[in-house]
C-alpha cells in the first residue's frame, strides 16, 4: 500500500486528555517518523509535532481520534508526492 509523509500538528489544552493521547499515538506507532512535544507553561497548552510516513486512510484515522479527544486539536500536512 502506498503511504505518504504527513505532519500531524496538535495543541493540548486540558492536561487529562494526555493520556488518551499518548495511547493513540503509541497504537499507530508504527507509523510514526518521530515526534516532538513542547509545553508551553505560560499558556497551559501543549504543542506536539508527530511526522508519519502511513497511507492516507491511517493518517485520517488518527487525526480524526485525536480531534475528537476533549480539549485537544489535530491538524494534518500532507506531502504533495
Amino acid at each position: 500500500m502506498e503511504t505518504r509523509i504527513a505532519l500531524l500538528g496538535i495543541i493540548v489544552e486540558n492536561v487529562d486528555a494526555v493520556e488518551p493521547l499518548n495511547d493513540l499515538l503509541h497504537e499507530y506507532s508504527q507509523y510514526i517518523v518521530g515526534r516532538m512535544g513542547i509545553p508551553y507553561r505560560n499558556r497551559s497548552i501543549s504543542i506536539i509535532s508527530v511526522v508519519l510516513d502511513a497511507p492516507n486512510d491511517i493518517i485520517s484515522a488518527l487525526s480524526g481520534k485525536i480531534g475528537k479527544l476533549r480539549g485537544v486539536n489535530a491538524k494534518v500536512v500532507y506531502t504533495k508526492a
